[in-house]
């Protein structure tokens, strides 16, 4: 499966048009869950494409075994979830939603995740430049300054979860978000994804160990700021 520009905008249309379809007829809506299976994306680089800011063997694991496993119980709990609506088991749909949002909010993350990131040789690591820049700079008063407040805050994260840069389309502005786990940021938030730190420990102790801060200031070094002005110019439309 061949990622394209914008990875996440089929996924996020095919899970926003299934939750818009839970207040319809059982029958119909467990044939939607029931019609196509979520699967994982191809990264648009190769394993080790991203050394030395993270290793082969991370970017080979984190994929095949951590964002496999979200894909596979994604699946399973969508399965699931038909069952219990053509069924009108309530209980049931309910008892799912937490499976739903973590295992969703995985892949929906990771997608993102891995576009966001590219190799030095195919820009990963310059700094953003047009009207995503100029925004950048409006709301934090310059790269750097935006920069530091991002690290701090997702080093800051409790636990596991993600640092994100977020377009707020009500006020037309950046905004910095910390999510636990694997919440995703647009339904819990608004906020438009378009840059995503993963910070669970399988993101980087292999290599950092516990040091999460030093994983996030080499991350920088591989940011790709073509995908993220890419999303930032299709959320400000």
């Amino acid at each position: 499966v061949l990622i394209p520009t914008n990875p996440t905008t089929h996924l996020e249309d095919s899970l926003s048009e299934k939750m818009a379809l839970l207040a319809r007829p059982a029958r119909r809506m467990a044939g939607v869950l029931a019609r196509s299976k979520h699967t994982l994306p191809d990264l648009p680089y190769d394993y080790n494409a991203l050394e030395p800011a993270i290793s082969a063997e991370i970017m080979q694991i984190h994929h095949t075994k951590h964002h496999q496993t979200y894909v596979n119980l994604l699946n399973v709990a969508e399965e699931k979830l038909a069952e219990a609506i053509a069924k009108n088991d309530v209980n049931g749909q309910i008892a799912l939603q937490s499976s739903l949002k973590f295992n969703g909010g995985g892949h929906i993350n990771h997608s993102i995740f891995w576009t966001n990131l590219a190799p030095p040789k195919n820009g990963g690591g310059e700094e953003p430049t047009g009207e995503l820049a100029k925004a950048i700079n409006a709301t934090f008063g310059s790269f750097d300054k935006f920069r530091e407040k991002f690290s701090a805050a997702t080093v800051g994260v409790q636990g596991s979860g993600w640092g994100w840069l977020g377009y707020n389309s009500t006020t037309k502005r950046l905004e910095i978000a910390a999510m636990p786990n694997q919440d995703p940021l647009q339904p819990l938030t608004g906020l438009v994804p378009l840059l995503g730190i993963d910070v669970w420990e399988h993101a980087y102790y292999l290599q950092y160990k516990n040091v999460r801060a030093d994983y996030v200031k080499s991350i920088w070094s591989v940011v790709n700021w073509k995908n993220v002005a890419e999303r930032y110019a299709a959320a400000a439309r």
